[in-house]
């Protein structure tokens, strides 16, 4: 073989490996096959995957599914990730109502796909900034107790609708808050007791 037909194979090989094993959001982990009922949103829901990430995967210029028809499935958060967000939201959102728990979890997705943000949950949430943890229930061990199931469907709804919202890449209470860095932030949306900033 030739030096041309040997640097051609190396480089479509490097290429196999980088679509074959990247971490990449829009991975194909699995097959669907779509059930009588179902909707992008309520598969998205379920399985925790943006719905304009199954769309872009599967090639579908609308919403129209059908019975039988079969969609990949990219990887979503592990297991452990997905918990370690609801029992953040658990702790973050207590009392509030439940578009802002699924507000809560929407920021954590942001900052994971912000660059100036960790790249994954988990860093995310026990980011340390200037000294001191991202979130207070981190510092406060509140983070630890387990997530209620509100705060896990609302996970799973962050998820489905994931890239859609506004933006929001913090969120305080400006009755408690004591920080004014925080009042600077452009808001995005109010819910609850809860103010959304980017």
């Amino acid at each position: 073989m030739g030096k041309r037909v040997i640097k051609t194979m190396i480089t479509m090989l490097a290429m196999f490996a980088m679509i074959g094993f990247g971490t990449n959001q829009t991975e194909a982990a699995s097959v669907y096959t779509v059930k009588s009922g179902d909707s992008l949103y309520k598969i998205g829901q379920t399985n925790g995957v943006p719905v304009q990430i199954l769309q872009s995967m599967n090639h579908l210029n609308s919403d129209k599914i059908y019975p039988g028809q079969k969609l990949s499935l990219p990887d979503s958060l592990s297991s452990s990730d997905k918990d370690l967000l609801a029992r953040l939201v658990t702790a973050e959102a207590k009392g509030e109502p439940y578009a802002g728990k699924v507000a809560v979890a929407t920021v954590v997705l942001n900052r994971v796909d912000n660059p100036n943000f960790p790249n994954s949950v988990r860093d995310v949430i026990y980011q340390i900034d200037n000294g001191y943890y991202a979130f207070s229930p981190v510092a406060n061990g509140e983070i630890n107790k387990p997530a209620n199931a509100e705060s896990k469907r609302a996970v799973q709804e962050a998820l489905a609708f994931r890239g859609q919202g506004n933006g929001s890449l913090y969120f305080y209470n400006p009755k408690t808050s004591t920080s004014k860095w925080i009042f600077s932030k452009q808001v995005t949306v109010k819910i609850g007791n809860h103010v959304f900033a980017k």
